[in-house]
């Protein structure tokens, strides 16, 4: 079941907001052209928040050593990481943000 998190206009573009869902957390964002996602906010390297990071495109990019995960598979773009975060499902109903805290199957994403 999904959850409000934020309201849209509270996510600023090209950031992530860091949000916490039944003990997740998760990394919400809005990228450049106003799409909002949302990945799991803790690195597959090195127990980093996410959502201190930077936002390029389509990516969340660690702040501590740099890998670069997709937004729409949660893969690791770039070293060190190599193992993926989750993705969660995201709605935006009458401004608010609501997501879904059951990761998105892998079989479910984007090749």
């Amino acid at each position: 079941m999904s959850e409000r998190v934020c309201s849209y206009d509270e996510l600023e573009q090209d950031t992530a907001l860091r949000v916490v869902i039944g003990g997740t957390p998760i990394a919400v964002v809005k990228d450049g052209n106003g799409d909002v996602f949302a990945i799991g906010d803790t690195c597959t390297h090195g127990d980093i928040s996410l959502a201190e990071g930077f936002v390029e495109d389509d990516t969340l990019e660690c702040w501590a050593h740099g890998s670069k995960f997709s937004l729409r598979t949660g893969r690791p773009l770039t070293l060190p990481a190599y193992q993926p975060v989750p993705v969660f499902k995201v709605t935006v109903e009458g401004g608010d943000v609501l997501v879904d805290p059951t990761p998105v199957p892998a079989s479910e994403l984007p090749a």
